[in-house]
């Protein structure tokens, strides 16, 4: 592995891409502690240390702890991602979107450009309820978020984070074409692992209070080992669906006679399901701080992380997520359909409505074992906090959303450099064997 990270910097253009991602990454840390105008961050720092197992500090994992310091970034990536998620879930109902799909590179780009519009109407909505909230909000100690709130403060605030949020969009895109990997990806890892120093430093302090022994930490290591190789299986695993096309003759040329396959992910949701199940189970907890309400205290606390109630629901709603999600995006029937006009069939079934009676009955048993798997993956940081008193910070790198998407990121930047590597005649990041023939 080592001496494939060193080739990759022994190619110009690879290395290029590497250099160009890792500068994009700094300017958005760096943007990410540029505070917002008019904002008193002391006071806000002090409110978010007590408003732990809301929406907030859900928010603030995915924005690198920008949300918390109402900086210039402190929407975040979320908006863009809740456009996608958005117009994900409305190309299979609208037939204008479907068809937009259909038709290449030319529909993909005009979807792209609804997205972008969506998120800045996303942008401008949720910057100016961030904006008004902050106005009426005060640390526990009773000091004003807004020393000086009125309508400059709402104008420049909205337009600040609007803007923030759009120049995070073009630093995502700028990494895909111009750098190594998926851009928008990569920023959500970078604000994820930022908390990573942190949770380290925190772990060394209890180490030498002796909170954590030598030997619980160890355990904790290789735990932490154990749940990243689950989150890899999880992610890579997959179902491949046997498919032979017949030859056909079309003129003087003979197509067909190929076998293939139809790849079923064990995990297709990736982690929208998580992030689905969680933010509407934190609605309890959210409302009840801001409303002062006793029965909504009294139902925040009974679906807060660590009760039975709420880890019941959590897995409940994740596995009708992963199968709401897949049906959105996976269907039989037009895969059976289009495999029949193309001459496809699978071995041993019949074309047509056995076919795809035959990949849905598949994909149901896949996407129960994927389900499962993520529900376990999601509540494992809960568990470790309340059973190891592992840190909420720490815990969150034992599972999760967290982890899932530092993972899923991680292999997907490392296939793109191994590609890289590969196609220069380079090892990558796995060593083949060799093979010795003997005559």
């Amino acid at each position: 592995m080592l001496r494939a990270f060193r080739d990759a910097f022994k190619i110009p253009e690879l290395k290029k891409r590497i250099l160009f991602t890792f500068a994009i990454l700094v300017v958005y840390r760096i943007g990410s502690h540029i505070p917002t105008p008019g904002i008193d961050g002391a006071a806000l720092g002090d409110f978010f240390a007590v408003a732990k197992g809301t929406l907030l500090t859900y928010f603030d994992m995915f924005s690198g702890g920008a949300l918390s310091r109402a900086t210039v970034f402190a929407l975040g990536i979320m908006p863009y991602i809740t456009a996608s998620i958005i117009f994900s879930l409305l190309v299979p109902i609208m037939p204008q979107l479907e068809r937009l799909q259909k038709e290449g590179e030319v529909g993909r780009k005009k979807i792209n450009q609804y997205t972008r519009y969506a998120t800045v109407l996303i942008c401008l909505i949720q910057g100016s309820t961030f904006a008004l909230w902050l106005q009426h909000l005060k640390s526990p100690e009773g000091v004003s978020v807004v020393p000086s709130p009125g309508p400059s403060f709402l104008l420049i605030t909205v337009l600040t984070m609007t803007a923030g949020t759009i120049f995070i969009m073009w630093l995502g895109e700028q990494i895909t074409e111009r750098g190594i990997g998926n851009g928008i990806s990569l920023i959500i890892f970078a604000g994820i692992v930022a908390r990573l120093p942190q949770a380290g430093i925190q772990t060394a302090v209890q180490l030498k209070e002796g909170i954590i022994s030598p030997m619980k930490l160890v355990f904790m290591l290789v735990l932490m080992a154990l749940v990243i190789a689950g989150i890899v299986i999880i992610t890579e695993g997959q179902r491949k669906i046997p498919v032979q096309y017949a030859k056909r003759i079309v003129g003087r040329r003979m197509y067909g006679g190929q076998s293939t396959f139809i790849p079923i992910r064990v995990n297709t949701p990736g982690v929208i399901p998580i992030i689905f199940a969680s933010s509407i189970l934190m609605f309890p907890a959210t409302i009840a701080q801001f409303a002062g309400l006793e029965f909504m205290e009294r139902i925040a606390v009974w679906l807060s992380p660590g009760h039975l109630l709420y880890s019941t629901f959590y897995a409940i709603m994740i596995i009708f997520f992963c199968y709401f999600y897949t049906a959105m995006i996976f269907n039989p029937i037009d895969l059976a359909d289009n495999m029949k006009r193309y001459g496809g069939f699978i071995p041993g079934i019949r074309p047509g409505k056995s076919t795809s009676e035959y990949i849905e009955r598949t994909l149901s048993r896949i996407t129960l074992a994927g389900a499962v798997a993520l529900a376990a993956i999601a509540l494992f940081p809960d568990l470790v906090n309340t059973r190891l008193g592992v840190s909420a910070l720490l815990a969150g790198f034992y599972g999760g959303t967290g982890m899932l998407i530092v993972v899923g990121v991680a292999l997907d930047t490392v296939k793109q450099i191994e590609n890289h590597l590969l196609m220069r005649h380079y090892e990558g990041f796995i060593k083949k064997g060799k093979i010795k023939a003997r005559f």
